[in-house]
This record gives C-alpha cells, sequence and structure tokens, in this order.
C-alpha cells in the first residue's frame, strides 16, 4: 500500500493546547485522522512522526524514501533547519510544507523559510484545513 509521510517539528505535538489563538484546538491527533481519512479513497495509508529534535526528523525521512510524498510542518526548523533542508533536498518525491498561522503576519524572524525553495508548494495561514489542502494537491501530483 503506497504510504504518505507526515512530519511534524518542535512543539506541534501539543497542538490543542499550545497557544489555541495562533495554532487553533485541533490536536496533532486531529490532523493526522483528517489527512488519513483525505487520502483512505486513493488506498494511501499515512505515516505520521512528530519530534522535537530535528536529527530525529531526519532519520525518519531518510528511512521513508519510498512514500509517494510528504507534508511537513517543520515549526521553528524553517527558520534555521539546515540539516533537515539537506535531507529534504534529497528526498526523491514531491512535498508540501504547511504552517498553521500565517507567518507572515507574525514575527519578522517567522518571514524567512530555508526550506520553502525545495518545496513542491507551501501552505500557511489556514490552520489544521492546510494539511487537508496539502494532501489533496499530493493527490494531484502523484500518479496513480
Amino acid at each position: 500500500m503506497p504510504k504518505l509521510l507526515l512530519v511534524n517539528g518542535p512543539n506541534l505535538g501539543i497542538l490543542g493546547r499550545r497557544e489555541p489563538e495562533v495554532y487553533g484546538t485541533d490536536t496533532l491527533a486531529d490532523i493526522e485522522g483528517a489527512v488519513a481519512a483525505e487520502i483512505a479513497d486513493r488506498g494511501w495509508e499515512l505515516v505520521a512522526v512528530q519530534r522535537n529534535c530535528e536529527g530525529e526528523l531526519i532519520d525518519h525521512i531518510q528511512d521513508n524514501y519510498d512514500t509517494v510524498g510528504a507534508i511537513v510542518n517543520p515549526g521553528a526548523l524553517m527558520i534555521a533547519g539546515w540539516s533537515l533542508r539537506d535531507a529534504l533536498a534529497n528526498y526523491p518525491r514531491p512535498w508540501v510544507e504547511v504552517h498553521l498561522s500565517n507567518v507572515w503576519a507574525r514575527e519578522a524572524f517567522r518571514h524567512d523559510s530555508v526550506l520553502a525553495p525545495l518545496a513542491s508548494g507551501l501552505i500557511a495561514g489556514l490552520g489544521a484545513t492546510g494539511y487537508v489542502l496539502a494532501a489533496r494537491a499530493l493527490l494531484t501530483m502523484v500518479e496513480g
């Protein structure tokens, strides 16, 4: 069964409790369930990982080169996650960068992503819906 990789970076494991006025009230489990439901009709399975450590995220990406694509919310690693960037540069499938909040409506240090130039697309500011939209986009990008 084809698999879609969902990667969430630091502090995203506490979604639903973390600044709900910024990140919403959906938990990471809610988001994973919504993405799994979105891709189910295609026969895809979701492989989800959330880690607070950049090296562990890199290991998961490298261990999942056989996935059909990826959704990546790097959290703060978008700013200076150069090792994560290198891992994604080598990831052989399309991937979409997702951010729950509109990073350009926030502090200036959040306005640049070292990952975005490598992504097949970027969705920001749409809350948990952004993940579902990323899954929908990957369904159109990946043949079969």
